[in-house]
């Protein structure tokens, strides 16, 4: 089935790149060019008056019953998930991989930390409710660097697509937690990278982030919310951020979800942290780190799908991006750090993850939520 979107204003994931048509067939982009009212096609989407654009991906979110329909009916063809227990992460997989009305997922799997660290927490406070006790297993820890090749070759054993590592003593939770010491992170960062995986660093202080630099890792899950807005320390640690070449996922929604909620067992953070969240990414940008767009989405807040919706108009309106800059947030970079090459752009011969909106999100964000057809693999979607 060969599938013309005619006269539609393309984001190509980078750039507003005009008007073109752009053809899909079995699954992938096969041309874009400028508009040709004669050229074949066995349907025809009328695209004028509206924007093509990659599939959104989501680079932070946690994986639940419901979460990969719900993110692609707003757009989100991809998350990554940032941890995921493995007997629900073996059936979402499948799900994804057997069906095109589900988002596509990438997942660290189980996530390294300290014995009793973050997020034992939240995981004792959800079994029995969001969480089946026969998917829960004993957790496995890492309190000796000597573990490290052990646990990274146990994770690529489930699947696990990069790692994920905790660094979090507790502060911004108003609370004393076991932190994952930096020997440790550092032997899980080394045997990660021997096995050919990424790693990603929950670390949300100051003094949490410079231990997953020392570290090594490639990505911080978040920006970091213990310091105040305009705090010249921001811009010293976004700085050295920059000069290890690591990118950083946004979560503002995140953070303004606590905010608006107050602390609670969903997210164990006390509320006043999005101004100082705000501060960081301010100085992120500032320093030219690479932004990329996650909300830490959860069946509680902020939502799959519409969350991202909502962070990238906080990345426009309170992080000082600009709308061709988040939309990119959510595209183009998230696949170029995570290495999914085949997505995040419309380019010829990559896949057929598309959004289609009514409206010019490239000047106001906001349009992305008047969607007119997500495509997935090709399949457009029944709306």
């Amino acid at each position: 089935m060969r599938t013309r979107i005619h006269g539609v204003r393309v984001f190509d994931g980078r750039h507003a790149a005009g008007v073109r048509d752009v053809i899909l067939e079995n699954g992938l982009v096969v041309a874009v060019s400028a508009p040709d009212a004669g050229a074949f096609a066995d349907v025809e989407v009328d695209g004028r008056g509206r924007t093509l654009l990659p599939g959104l991906i989501d680079a932070h979110t946690h994986v639940f019953d419901g979460s990969l329909a719900e993110a692609l009916r707003h757009g989100v063809t991809t998350e990554l998930d940032m941890f995921c227990l493995p007997r629900p992460l073996a059936r979402y997989r499948r799900l994804a991989a057997d069906r095109d009305d589900v988002a596509d997922l990438r997942s660290a799997g189980l996530l390294a930390t300290a014995p009793g660290g973050h997020p034992t927490q939240l995981i004792a406070a959800l079994t029995g409710t969001l969480l089946d006790p026969e998917d829960v297993p004993e957790i496995d820890f890492v309190s000796d660097p000597e573990r490290a090749p052990q646990f990274v070759k146990d994770r690529l054993a489930e699947g696990s697509d990069f790692l994920k590592l905790v660094v979090d003593d507790g502060t911004v939770h108003g609370t004393d937690l076991p932190v994952m010491s930096p020997a440790v992170a550092s032997a899980l960062t080394s045997a990660a990278r021997t096995a050919g995986l990424r790693v990603v660093a929950h670390a949300v202080t100051a003094a949490d982030v410079v231990t997953a630099l020392d570290a090594g890792v490639d990505g911080l899950a978040h920006v970091w919310a213990d310091l105040a807005l305009r705090d010249p320390a921001s811009a010293r640690l976004a700085r050295r951020v920059r000069d290890q070449g690591v990118f950083v996922v946004s979560t503002l929604a995140y953070f303004e979800a606590v905010d608006a909620q107050g602390a609670g067992a969903a997210t164990c953070v006390p509320p006043g942290r999005y101004p100082a969240a705000v501060g960081a990414l301010r100085a992120l940008r500032e320093a030219g780190v690479p932004l990329l767009a996650g909300t830490d989405a959860t069946p509680f807040a902020p939502a799959h799908g519409a969350g991202l919706h909502r962070e990238l108009a906080l990345l426009v309106q309170d992080g000082g991006l600009r709308p061709e800059e988040a939309l990119t947030a959510a595209t183009a970079l998230p696949a170029h750090h995570f290495g999914l090459a085949d997505r995040g752009l419309i380019a010829p011969g990559l896949r057929a993850d598309l959004l289609l909106v009514e409206g010019d999100p490239t000047q106001e964000v906001s349009a992305l939520g008047a969607i007119v057809d997500v495509w997935r693999r090709g399949v457009r979607q029944t709306r």
